[in-house]
Protein backbone atom coordinates (compact mmCIF):
# COMPACT_ATOMS: atom_id res chain seq x y z
CA UNK A 1 0.00 0.00 0.00
CA UNK A 2 2.50 2.36 0.81
CA UNK A 3 4.46 1.67 -1.89
CA UNK A 4 1.88 3.18 -4.37
CA UNK A 5 1.64 6.28 -2.80
CA UNK A 6 5.49 7.06 -2.13
CA UNK A 7 6.20 8.64 -5.85
CA UNK A 8 3.06 10.75 -5.93
CA UNK A 9 3.80 11.87 -2.18
CA UNK A 10 7.24 12.66 -3.61
CA UNK A 11 6.81 14.82 -6.35
CA UNK A 12 3.78 16.86 -4.24
CA UNK A 13 6.58 17.60 -1.94
CA UNK A 14 8.98 18.35 -4.10
CA UNK A 15 6.38 20.41 -6.04
CA UNK A 16 5.69 22.01 -2.59
CA UNK A 17 9.07 22.66 -1.35
CA UNK A 18 11.86 22.92 -4.26
CA UNK A 19 14.29 21.32 -3.28
CA UNK A 20 15.32 17.61 -3.59
CA UNK A 21 16.41 16.69 0.07
CA UNK A 22 13.78 18.56 1.60
CA UNK A 23 11.50 16.69 -0.48
CA UNK A 24 12.41 13.05 0.55
CA UNK A 25 12.31 13.74 3.99
CA UNK A 26 8.89 15.34 3.74
CA UNK A 27 7.63 11.97 1.81
CA UNK A 28 9.36 9.54 4.39
CA UNK A 29 7.78 11.67 7.41
CA UNK A 30 4.76 11.51 5.50
CA UNK A 31 4.75 8.06 5.37
CA UNK A 32 5.74 7.22 8.67
CA UNK A 33 2.92 9.01 9.88
CA UNK A 34 0.39 7.16 7.76
CA UNK A 35 1.66 4.36 8.80
CA UNK A 36 1.41 5.47 12.56
CA UNK A 37 -1.78 7.08 12.40
CA UNK A 38 -3.58 4.09 10.31
CA UNK A 39 -5.90 3.39 12.87
CA UNK A 40 -6.95 7.30 12.55
CA UNK A 41 -8.03 7.03 9.22
CA UNK A 42 -11.70 7.06 8.42
CA UNK A 43 -12.65 5.10 5.96
CA UNK A 44 -15.39 7.53 5.05
CA UNK A 45 -12.90 10.04 3.16
CA UNK A 46 -11.31 8.57 0.03
CA UNK A 47 -7.57 6.91 1.12
CA UNK A 48 -5.78 9.20 -1.03
CA UNK A 49 -7.06 12.58 0.32
CA UNK A 50 -6.03 11.32 3.81
CA UNK A 51 -2.29 10.48 2.90
CA UNK A 52 -2.36 14.20 0.76
CA UNK A 53 -3.63 16.28 3.70
CA UNK A 54 -0.56 14.53 5.77
CA UNK A 55 1.24 15.19 3.16
CA UNK A 56 0.54 18.80 2.48
CA UNK A 57 1.23 19.77 6.29
CA UNK A 58 4.65 17.90 6.49
CA UNK A 59 5.64 20.24 3.86
CA UNK A 60 4.13 22.66 5.50
CA UNK A 61 5.92 21.82 8.54
CA UNK A 62 9.25 21.15 6.55
CA UNK A 63 9.22 24.69 5.17
CA UNK A 64 8.67 26.09 8.72
CA UNK A 65 11.73 24.70 9.96
CA UNK A 66 14.16 25.10 7.08
CA UNK A 67 12.98 28.45 5.29
CA UNK A 68 14.96 28.49 2.67
CA UNK A 69 14.25 26.88 -0.99
CA UNK A 70 16.35 25.87 -3.70
CA UNK A 71 15.17 25.11 -7.87
CA UNK A 72 14.33 21.59 -7.83
CA UNK A 73 16.45 19.79 -11.12
CA UNK A 74 13.14 18.45 -13.05
CA UNK A 75 14.92 17.90 -16.26
CA UNK A 76 13.64 14.43 -16.87
CA UNK A 77 10.71 16.16 -19.22
CA UNK A 78 12.02 16.62 -22.13
CA UNK A 79 11.35 13.59 -24.86
CA UNK A 80 14.18 11.93 -26.17
CA UNK A 81 12.52 11.59 -29.50
CA UNK A 82 12.63 15.57 -30.16
CA UNK A 83 15.46 17.53 -31.96
CA UNK A 84 18.12 19.25 -29.87
CA UNK A 85 15.90 22.75 -30.29
CA UNK A 86 13.02 20.99 -29.46
CA UNK A 87 14.37 19.53 -26.22
CA UNK A 88 16.32 22.77 -25.31
CA UNK A 89 12.84 25.32 -25.95
CA UNK A 90 10.93 22.53 -23.98
CA UNK A 91 14.06 22.79 -20.82
CA UNK A 92 13.80 26.53 -20.88
CA UNK A 93 10.00 26.06 -20.64
CA UNK A 94 9.82 23.55 -17.82
CA UNK A 95 12.45 25.77 -16.05
CA UNK A 96 10.58 28.89 -16.24
CA UNK A 97 7.54 27.22 -15.21
CA UNK A 98 8.76 25.81 -12.33
CA UNK A 99 10.24 29.12 -11.38
CA UNK A 100 7.06 30.81 -11.60
CA UNK A 101 5.53 28.37 -9.61
CA UNK A 102 8.08 28.22 -6.95
CA UNK A 103 7.34 32.04 -6.66
CA UNK A 104 3.77 31.51 -6.10
CA UNK A 105 2.31 31.99 -2.64
CA UNK A 106 2.28 28.10 -1.05
CA UNK A 107 -1.71 28.47 -0.86
CA UNK A 108 -1.73 29.00 -4.92
CA UNK A 109 1.39 26.24 -5.22
CA UNK A 110 -0.48 23.66 -3.42
CA UNK A 111 -3.93 23.53 -5.28
CA UNK A 112 -2.25 23.91 -8.85
CA UNK A 113 -0.11 20.69 -7.91
CA UNK A 114 -2.99 18.61 -6.20
CA UNK A 115 -5.06 19.53 -9.15
CA UNK A 116 -2.29 19.25 -12.17
CA UNK A 117 0.36 17.48 -11.21
CA UNK A 118 -1.07 14.66 -8.73
CA UNK A 119 -4.68 14.76 -10.74
CA UNK A 120 -6.98 15.44 -7.71
CA UNK A 121 -10.98 16.65 -8.55
CA UNK A 122 -12.29 19.69 -7.14
CA UNK A 123 -13.75 18.13 -4.14
CA UNK A 124 -10.82 15.85 -3.32
CA UNK A 125 -8.67 19.05 -2.56
CA UNK A 126 -11.07 20.73 -0.87
CA UNK A 127 -11.26 18.08 1.46
CA UNK A 128 -7.29 17.17 1.76
CA UNK A 129 -6.87 21.39 1.92
CA UNK A 130 -10.36 21.32 4.57
CA UNK A 131 -11.57 24.07 2.67
CA UNK A 132 -15.22 25.18 0.97
CA UNK A 133 -15.30 23.72 -3.14
CA UNK A 134 -15.77 27.87 -4.15
CA UNK A 135 -12.74 28.59 -2.07
CA UNK A 136 -10.76 26.00 -4.08
CA UNK A 137 -12.50 26.63 -7.64
CA UNK A 138 -11.56 30.22 -6.56
CA UNK A 139 -7.60 29.71 -5.65
CA UNK A 140 -7.32 27.58 -8.55
CA UNK A 141 -8.49 30.29 -10.77
CA UNK A 142 -6.65 32.94 -9.50
CA UNK A 143 -3.33 30.89 -8.99
CA UNK A 144 -3.43 29.90 -12.68
CA UNK A 145 -4.16 33.57 -13.94
CA UNK A 146 -1.04 34.52 -11.23
CA UNK A 147 1.15 32.01 -12.91
CA UNK A 148 1.11 32.60 -16.42
CA UNK A 149 1.64 36.50 -15.37
CA UNK A 150 4.67 35.17 -13.78
CA UNK A 151 5.51 32.51 -16.22
CA UNK A 152 5.24 35.22 -19.26
CA UNK A 153 7.93 37.99 -17.12
CA UNK A 154 10.34 35.08 -16.63
CA UNK A 155 10.33 34.89 -20.50
CA UNK A 156 13.67 34.72 -22.19
CA UNK A 157 14.33 36.57 -25.31
CA UNK A 158 14.06 34.19 -28.49
CA UNK A 159 17.63 33.68 -29.89
CA UNK A 160 18.22 34.66 -34.12
CA UNK A 161 15.97 31.97 -35.96
CA UNK A 162 14.61 30.21 -33.72
CA UNK A 163 10.92 32.27 -33.83
CA UNK A 164 7.98 30.88 -32.80
CA UNK A 165 9.56 28.09 -30.76
CA UNK A 166 8.58 29.11 -26.94
CA UNK A 167 5.09 30.62 -28.55
CA UNK A 168 3.29 28.09 -27.49
CA UNK A 169 4.54 27.68 -23.77
CA UNK A 170 1.92 29.30 -21.87
CA UNK A 171 -0.91 27.17 -22.44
Amino acid sequence: MIQRYTPSVYRFCARMLRDDEDARDAAQNTLVKVIRNLHRYDPERKFSTWVFGIARNTAIDEQRRRRFTTELGDRDLADTRSSPLEETSRQERAERLHEALGQLPPMYREVLVLYHFEHFKYQEIAETLELPLGTVMNRIFRARRRLRELYEAAELPEAPGVHGVVAGAGG
